[in-house]
């Protein structure tokens, strides 16, 4: 049977139910990120009256449809094909037919090439449609702990320590919790990173395998957390990492200094702006600079106690 004579139902325990017809549009389907029961019925219409379900993975979306008994024309568009599938799909669309897109899990557009289609469409007058769903960014954040008030989603950070050093100290003064996706392989050495550029004092939340069998969801400071990953075997599944807006700008500079002249004294200078790092939120390096300041200009004695005079 060919996807344009296929009959256009869904199947939700043993019920079959016929799809209403859709107007022409690009549909945005969101679809679970791991328990399929996560579908709304809203997007099990849509996936089975649409003409076209254009599709991150064909074979993974393959087990979503069978579950749920829809059988519609798949096409697949991804960051590898987009130059030539997207122009396919505006095709269609122009020519009076109906799309749904979707990703491999998730909402379509967080982290992938879905934003081109989007703009395409846009730019030729074709409807778009946002059918809404889950999201792991969102299911994380709200199962951290952190301020939800004020959030970025950051994606992927850079693989290379560099540039990813760097993006972490754009991102260090964001007044908001940031979000990340990781590859389990690199989440040891990424929260490492965290540790050095946004400093280990921060909350933060480990968001694993989310609403799957195995879910894992860990919280504490970055550096609590990068000390367990570092000395974890490497997780399996999907990870999501929420770090907490940083409490330093609550921080006075006088008081900083205090508190590195303090520490100086029981301590070597790097323990102490290590130590200072992890108190405060702030990035070891610059507070060993800053040590290093006071010490040349003879602060050192000045740890803001009371003289006996």
């Amino acid at each position: 049977m060919t996807g344009e004579s296929a009959k256009r139902s869904y199947v939700i325990g043993q019920t079959e139910i016929s799809a209403r017809p859709l107007e022409p549009a690009l549909y945005l389907v969101a679809t679970p990120i791991g328990n399929l029961a996560d579908i709304t019925l809203r997007a099990l219409e849509t996936l089975a009256a649409a003409d076209i379900v254009a599709c991150e993975d064909t074979r993974v979306s393959r087990v979503l449809l069978d579950r749920y008994g829809i059988r519609r024309r798949t096409s697949a568009y991804h960051e590898h094909n987009a130059g030539e599938a997207g122009p396919k799909l505006i095709a269609a669309l122009l020519a009076g037919q109906s799309v749904a897109l979707i990703s491999d899990a998730g909402t379509p557009l967080i982290s992938d090439p879905g934003y081109r289609l989007v703009g395409e469409a846009l730019d030729q007058g074709i409807r778009v449609v946002p059918i809404p769903g889950p999201s792991a960014p969102l299911a994380a954040l709200t199962a951290s702990g952190l301020p939800s008030d004020a959030f970025l989603f950051a994606g992927f950070l850079p693989v290379k320590t560099g540039q990813r050093l760097r993006r972490l100290e754009a991102l260090k003064t964001v007044p908001a919790t940031l979000i990340f996706f990781e590859s389990p392989r690199r989440l040891a050495e990424t929260l490492g990173a965290m540790v050095e550029a946004l400093g280990g004092a921060r909350k933060a939340a480990i968001g694993r395998e989310l609403t799957k069998a195995f879910e894992e969801i860990r919280t504490g400071s970055l550096q609590s957390l990068a000390d367990h990953y570092a000395a974890a075997d490497t997780p399996k599944g999907e990870i999501v990492i929420c770090v907490g807006p940083s409490d330093a700008t609550a921080d006075e500079p006088a008081d900083i200094d205090r508190l590195l002249l303090s520490l100086a004294v029981e301590m070597p200078a790097s323990k102490a702006a290590a130590e200072a790092a992890k108190m405060t939120g702030g990035q070891k390096q610059a507070l060993y600079r800053r040590l290093l300041e006071l010490k040349d200009t003879g602060k050192e004695g000045d740890t803001g106690k009371d003289g006996d005079g």
